[in-house]
């Protein structure tokens, strides 16, 4: 199969697959392999590496791009693949369960063809995160691999639940938990219905009515007994935290991951480098919520908010990553159009990472983070055979991660252009 192949549905090779490249990201020890070959036979990375040192089977289906350049599947930890970035603020209150669930569908397939092969889901309605992750595993729908929260949990009022409305109504979201007990119940509930990961709202929020976003929302006590039963189930949690106490009071208390992380101080930085917690910075949503925002439904509160904090989350990304934070690529997709992720590649660079280090945050880093680094996030003999490739060298232009050209998620390519 040398040469051109043209393909944008599923599709899979009975003989081993092998794919040449000019270059390919070692990601675990940061480095660029010329002249590349990965092998792949059923869903798993037999070999990897450079040419001269790799045998090519006889009964190979070889795939010889050129100039491209070869990397894991890429790893977006913070997604909302049911939500539908058009429909913010009042318009969302039109949107069923079911139609969520619908639209992730398309939202997934968008994801998997700009090369993410693996998502965090983190926080959706009626757990139709869980069945998106049933039906793509089931290979009814295509998608990326996904790990999924379900109902985010927070507090009555906070930013996880549902202020839109007014008191008559007695609405509130499904992942509302006040107290310790009612918050370790959430959790179990969660689990039940199918919830992989726990997703908790510890500070107010941007998009949400009401919250102020450095506000805490949960006591260290309620955090504390959430993270423990979640981690007693062998569960990972993030958190939602724009404002500074929230932030120091989840690291304290042992979250996994921290989202958004806008306000920002020196002694967060340390307890996460003590605790070992990842950031998930999302460092270009802030430019469609300003620049479209206000047609797709936020609220002028809203836009208001991202006003004071979006410049102040970019400045603080630079802190955290010449700290040495652990850090791992989100994005909040689903406040903005899904497909669009790899866009943050280059808002990560200018603000603080080099282009390597914003690979690393979306593959191994990411991996690490989920405690699959032994089966995801890098090319080597044994992992699962995630792999896409980028047209030219990314690491010499970060936008180049916008398009990309191949995707093979568990030995199957989902998605090649002519090349």
């Amino acid at each position: 199969m040398a040469g051109s192949l043209a393909l944008t549905s599923l599709f899979t090779l009975a003989n081993p697959l092998v794919i040449t490249a000019d270059r390919m990201v070692d990601v675990k020890a940061g480095k660029v392999i010329e002249s590349a070959v990965v092998i792949i036979e059923d869903d798993v990375i037999v070999q990897a590496g450079h040419s001269k040192k790799i045998a090519i089977p006889d009964d190979a289906e070889v795939m010889a791009l050129g100039d491209y350049t070869l990397m894991p599947g890429l790893m977006d930890m913070h997604v909302h693949l049911t939500s539908d970035p058009t429909k913010h603020g009042y318009s969302s209150l039109s949107v069923s369960v079911p139609r969520a669930a619908i639209t992730g569908v398309k939202h997934a397939k968008d994801t998997l063809m700009a090369g993410f092969t693996t998502v965090r889901n983190v926080g959706a309605p009626g757990f139709t995160d869980v069945a998106l992750r049933d039906a793509i595993d089931d290979g009814d729908v295509q998608g990326p691999r996904m790990f999924v929260a379900g109902p985010s949990l927070g507090v009555t009022g906070g930013h996880c639940d549902n202020n839109l409305l007014p008191y008559g109504y007695h609405d509130k979201s499904e992942g509302v938990a006040d107290g310790p007990w009612e918050v370790r119940k959430k959790v179990r509930e969660n689990i039940k219905y199918g919830a992989t990961v726990i997703k908790f709202c510890a500070t107010g929020g941007v998009l949400s009515k009401g919250t102020k976003v450095g506000a805490r929302q949960y006591t260290e006590e309620e955090m504390q007994a959430l993270i423990e039963e979640a981690h007693l189930r062998g569960l990972t949690v993030a958190t939602h935290a724009h404002g500074t106490s929230g932030i120091k009071a989840a690291i304290r208390s042992g979250v996994d991951s921290v989202e958004h992380v806008s306000l920002l101080d020196d002694e967060a930085i340390e307890l996460a480098k003590k605790h070992g917690t990842y950031f998930s910075m999302d460092v270009y949503v802030t430019e469609y919520i300003l620049g479209e925002g206000e047609k797709a439904g936020i609220l002028p509160e809203s836009l208001a908010k991202e006003r004071i904090v979006g410049t102040k989350q970019r400045e603080n990304f630079r802190k955290a990553v010449k700290a040495g934070v652990n850090m791992v690529f989100g994005s909040d997709a689903g406040v903005y159009p899904h497909g669009d992720n790899g866009k943050q590649f280059a808002r990560m660079v200018t603000w603080g990472m080099t282009p390597m280090q914003a690979i690393q945050a979306a593959t191994i880093n990411s991996a690490t983070l989920l405690k699959q680094q032994e089966s995801l996030g890098s090319i080597e003999a044994g992992r699962k055979a995630d792999v896409i490739a980028v047209k030219g060298n990314p690491l010499d232009n970060m936008a180049l991660m916008e398009d990309v050209g191949l995707v093979v998620k568990d030995g199957q390519i989902v998605k090649s252009l002519a090349m």
